[in-house]
């Protein structure tokens, strides 16, 4: 067997100027842009076929990672598939891990997951619709595998799966988990169809690309809103230089999608809050980077930045209307903090409507969250105007914008409740947190509702790397959406929302492949959506309770349902309005019969509409000593009005029920 040990520049070198031929007797030419063995793949974040994200560098922790290029209707991608699949079921007692990368142009994720499906693929299907991932690899034709050493993210082995009986990817992937060089590190790909990369026929024109008249205006549009002088971005967009300076460090964000921090998949659902990347935007922008970011010709319109500071208040909202400082908390250097619960007076004597709600913290570095709620004294409060929340915060969340033609309620009177969650940071620090309302000077026709999805039965097993929950609530009237808001603690990794109609029909709402505990925020609908009577909202969340998971406050920890950061929540909040339902005509017994919805939803996470004894679990696995005295008809589930009969919340940690009626 030919041996290459071939690394970095210096296999670059020889296999172009000496012409060396692979196994499969193809010489790599001079032109061929190649990741050679031993040349370090960059870190990037790509979603697969099932909307989950893959960030490479995140398998830092496995002996080997393999990827192999793919197209979603080659039978050679197929049959490549397939010997893959026996590889990660050989090696599967090792740790080693495969991935395969689908860089086809103007690609369908539902036909590439169909055809996945097909072949009854496990190994995640990633999908490089923008082509980077392939373009930085240097990938040629499909069924060509890279075996990556995660200890330096360096190349082991380019080339075939394997070649005229010659089992290379095997072979480099036993040498490195012995930790020795593969035996060939190197050879040439024929077979297969070639993929299609246009961009790299204009790698002389990303030089070209205009920072005054392309990138400039990109990053003033979706960055420079945070990255000024006193905004939450690390440094300010004020100059030319300064990007330049950071272009390394805004290519990575940008391949692995840190950055602009919205994560709403681009193929579900459209927002009027979108600060995401365009594929054109992102592509343009690390070509240019990867061109040496010029400067080239123009004014520099990102100088118009020096000197402007971050407004007090969000700037398409202006000052508000009322503002309500929150009491002054001293927030200690270490230690866990009780939920802080002030009640302050209700700036508003009289029914008023809100139309948009600001939460400015004192110190951001502290404050995990706030939410709040209108609540009556005993002293004339306006107990027949409707109420809800008035203002929440999260970290990275923006200001709430009520919809066109909808309020928030406030009743005169009473009191403003608000809860503070805290986190220490090491130092002392004080915050001083400031609520902004913006009212409506007349009625608006539509009330604007909230509500919850969870699951206050959660239970992540402690270093399971993905563990999924669902729960539901079923809307008993039409009803049209206006917000999407999801929330978890630092497990959380994934979340999606689908709608189920009678029908059985289902259609998704949200998903946010990777979650980012440090970016939470609204989600609004471009257009209210339509919820017919019956249909199932269900929300998902994946949770990573592994060692793996470096926000993870403690993986050996079976977690539960809790309020302070180290349990966890799983929580989706809604903001709707009830499509018979206006001002003058308020429906408040279709909020009661959404609120009978919730505890089944919050269990049955199978949704067949009834309680099995194993959906009892976590803080609510003591129930099921008492199941068959719950189970009145003794059908061996607990259906809709069996469930209703239980105070679930009132059940005591041992295992007792405070339920007179048991």
């Amino acid at each position: 067997m030919m041996k290459l040990a071939l690394v970095g520049a210096a296999a670059v070198a020889a296999l172009s100027l000496a012409g060396i031929a692979g196994l499969s007797g193809r010489a790599v030419s001079a032109t061929d842009p190649v990741i050679a063995p031993g040349d370090k793949v960059d870190d990037f974040q790509l979603t697969d076929t099932k909307l989950m994200a893959y960030q490479l560098y995140y398998y830092n922790y496995a002996p080997a990672v393999v990827l192999m290029t793919r197209s979603e209707d080659g039978a050679f991608s197929a049959a490549q598939a397939a010997k893959l699949e026996a590889l990660k079921a050989k090696y599967a007692d090792k740790g080693v891990l495969f991935f395969m990368i689908d860089s086809t142009l103007g690609q369908s994720r539902d036909a590439a997951a169909a055809q996945a499906t097909k072949e009854k693929l496990t190994i995640p299907v990633l999908l490089d619709e923008y082509q980077l991932v392939g373009e930085g690899l240097g990938a040629k034709r499909e069924g060509e595998v890279f075996v990556l050493d995660p200890k330096t993210w360096r190349t082991a082995y380019r080339g075939p799966l394997e070649d005229k009986g010659h089992a290379l990817t095997d072979d480099a992937i036993s040498s490195l988990l012995a930790n020795k060089t593969p035996t060939v590190t190197a050879a040439a790909l024929t077979a297969g169809k070639p993929i299609a990369f246009p961009e790299e026929a204009r790698k002389a024109e990303f030089a070209k690309i205009s920072y005054s008249h392309d990138i400039a205006p990109v990053l003033q549009e979706k960055c420079a809103g945070c990255h000024i002088s006193g905004g939450i971005g690390p440094f300010a967009m004020t100059s030319y230089a300064i990007v330049k300076g950071f272009s390394p460090m805004i290519r990575e964000t940008v391949r692995t999608r840190r950055m602009p921090p919205y994560f709403a998949d681009p193929h579900i659902g459209a927002f009027k809050n979108d600060q995401g990347l365009t594929a054109q935007q992102t592509k343009m922008l690390v070509h240019w980077i990867e061109a040496g970011a010029p400067r080239g010709d123009g004014a520099d319109p990102l100088l118009a930045n020096r000197g402007k500071v971050a407004p007090e208040w969000p700037a398409e909202l202006g000052k508000p209307d009322v503002v309500v400082d929150l009491p002054a908390f001293t927030v200690p250097a270490s230690g866990i903090i009780p939920y802080q619960n002030p009640n302050v007076a209700n700036p508003f004597t009289q029914n008023t409507w809100l139309r948009a709600i600001a939460i400015e913290p004192g110190d951001r570095r502290v404050l995990h969250h706030v939410v709040s709620n209108w609540t009556p004294d005993g002293k004339g409060s306006a107990l027949d105007f409707p109420s809800g929340s008035v203002g929440s915060y999260t970290p990275g969340s923006q200001p709430q914008i009520i919809a066109a033609d909808a309020g928030a309620p406030v009743p005169g009177g009473g009191k403003l409740h608000f809860q503070l969650h805290y986190t220490t940071m090491g130092k002392q620090t004080t915050d001083v947190t400031k609520v902004g309302f913006y009212t409506l000077k007349t009625d608006p026709t539509y009330i604007k509702r909230s509500t919850v999805i969870g699951d206050f039965a959660l239970y992540i097993p402690a270093g399971e790397a993905r563990h999924q929950e669902r729960a539901y609530m079923t809307f008993p009237a039409d009803a049209y959406i206006y917000t999407l808001y999801p929330h978890a603690h630092y497990r959380g990794m994934h979340v999606e929302l689908k709608q189920i109609t009678p029908d059985g029909k289902e259609s998704m709402l949200l998903a946010l492949p990777k979650y980012d505990f440090n970016w939470q925020r609204d989600y609004d609908p471009v257009e209210p959506l339509l919820i017919k009577a019956g249909t199932k909202l269900v929300a998902t969340w994946v949770y990573d309770n592994s060692v793996h998971n470096k926000a993870n406050p403690d993986p050996t920890r079976n977690v539960t349902w809790g309020e302070q950061t180290p349990d966890e929540m799983m929580y989706f909040r809604i903001n709707y309005r009830w499509a018979d339902e206006t001002v003058k005509h308020p429906r408040p017994d279709l909020e009661g019969k959404l609120r009978e919805s919730m505890l089944m939803g919050s269990l049955d996470s199978n949704l067949d509409g009834v309680i099995e004894p194993e959906e009892l679990k976590g803080p609510l696995a003591p129930l099921r000593a008492h199941f068959a005295e719950l189970d009145k008809n003794h059908d061996g589930v607990l259906d809709a009005n069996e469930l209703k009969a239980i105070d679930i919340f009132k059940m005591r940690r041992g295992g007792k029920l405070e339920n007179p009626d048991l």
